[in-house]
């Protein structure tokens, strides 16, 4: 689930389709719509939070948004030798600075292990924080996803999409995936077909 989380806040900067880059979280109003769609993830990093956005001002926003630059720092840092996603370029931390930023976050909230085992189950661990204001608790959760992917075993899948115009990390799933999505994998042979006929004309 680390990874759902982390991957969907950094995917917050997108392709806007026409060239350029979105910010999904631009503004509370665009924060609050991504809250909705993270209701199942956020339940296991943010305990009782109320992603309906009741809780979310602009100082909530900016620090989300600061766990999220941390994070493509990393993310771009995670990646290498390959090439770091477009959009991060010219706004990159250095890596010192953005451990210090999501060590930071996620110390804001302390956390404990829950362990539930229904009968018949199988064991169940859970993490639960101590009751916090929810300005602190949203980002200091999302920053613990981030940390718990960086420093899982499948953050050696982390990849930047080399198709044209996307910004977007991904995991590779399969050996033969090279894009993020298949739409990306369409543009990127469109680009290459434009390419070697132009060469070829």
């Amino acid at each position: 689930m680390s990874a759902q989380l982390a991957l969907a806040l950094v995917s917050t900067i997108r392709h806007d389709g026409n060239g350029g880059v979105a910010d999904d979280l631009a503004d509370v109003a665009g924060l609050t719509a991504w809250l909705r769609e993270q209701t199942e993830p956020l339940r296991e990093y943010v305990a009782g939070f109320d992603t309906s956005g009741g809780e979310v001002d602009e100082r909530t926003r900016l620090d989300v948004v600061a766990v999220r630059r941390a994070a493509r720092t990393l993310f771009a840092v995670a990646v290498r030798p390959g090439p770091p996603s477009r959009a991060d370029s010219t706004s990159l931390l250095s890596p010192p600075e953005a451990v210090d930023r999501l060590n930071q976050a996620a110390a804001t909230v302390p956390v404990r292990p829950v362990l539930t085992w229904e009968q018949e189950g199988t064991p169940v661990l859970t993490w639960h924080g101590e009751p916090t204001a929810p300005r602190s608790a949203l980002p200091a959760g999302l920053a613990r996803a981030v940390i718990e992917f960086l420093a899982g075993n499948t953050r050696e899948q982390l990849r930047a999409c080399p198709a044209p115009r996307c910004v977007r990390y991904f995991v590779k799933d399969h050996p033969r995936q090279e894009w993020c999505k298949p739409s990306c994998g369409n543009r990127a042979r469109v680009a290459r077909h434009y390419q070697r006929h132009t060469a070829a004309g």
